[in-house]
């Protein structure tokens, strides 16, 4: 568990950890203080309405974190906004699968005979001769 979620996937999973927090104190405060009395049909309705999103967040935040890790380990990582920019550094690579051959990444196919991947070759080929 320490493997998937480590300390930036934590904060990446923060905005999900806030709310369960907060789901979580009302849960408690209303076992403990019990505001309204305990009537069996408004009870059942109001605990139902508390800890049902709280289950359902609770498996999404951690489904969120296993995608977020295994993202993190099959794709390369760049800082936010900087995969699009060329001659970015990215944080650190993807891993090797164990084949020894690493897949190619996305945008770095080319299709021979694509009029529409060649022209936008030549219009920038010609911007740069300008």
């Amino acid at each position: 568990m320490a493997e998937i979620f480590d300390r930036e996937t934590l904060l990446d999973l923060v905005v999900n950890i806030i709310p369960l927090f907060i789901i979580f104190f009302f849960i408690v405060a209303f076992l403990v203080f019990n505001p309204f009395g305990f009537e069996t049909l408004p009870s059942g309705i109001q605990f139902g309405l508390l800890v049902a999103p709280f289950v359902l967040l609770a498996i999404l935040t951690y489904i969120s974190g296993k995608a977020i890790a295994g993202a993190e380990k099959n794709f390369t990582v760049y800082l936010p906004g900087q995969a699009t920019v060329a001659g970015a550094t990215p944080l650190h690579e993807k891993e090797e699968v164990g084949s020894g051959e690493q897949e190619p990444e996305l945008g770095d196919e080319h299709v021979e005979g694509d009029p529409a991947i060649e022209a936008g070759d030549d219009a920038s080929d010609d911007a740069e001769d300008a």
